[in-house]
């Protein structure tokens, strides 16, 4: 697989191990999102996994939100 992008290596493949532990997937309101844990249910938004392109247009799960979820919405 070849990826064209600009973004720099480290933020495309987080470099310490820690850096993955604290990554989840979730579902949030039907729309799949990559978060990092940063306290105890409360998550920032990484990135959108989502294929719809409307979903890209919430701006309560824009990259950076912080998010307060419960458990049940991790997969």
């Amino acid at each position: 697989m070849i990826m064209y992008t600009m973004m720099p290596d480290e933020l495309i493949f987080p470099i310490h191990q820690d850096i993955y532990e604290k990554q989840r997937v979730i579902n949030y309101n039907g729309i799949p999102l990559l978060v990092e844990l940063n306290e105890p249910h409360q998550y920032e938004v990484i990135r959108i996994l989502s294929t719809d392109p409307n979903h890209y247009l919430h701006s309560p799960i824009q990259p950076g939100t912080k998010l307060n979820v419960n458990e049940s919405f991790i997969f």
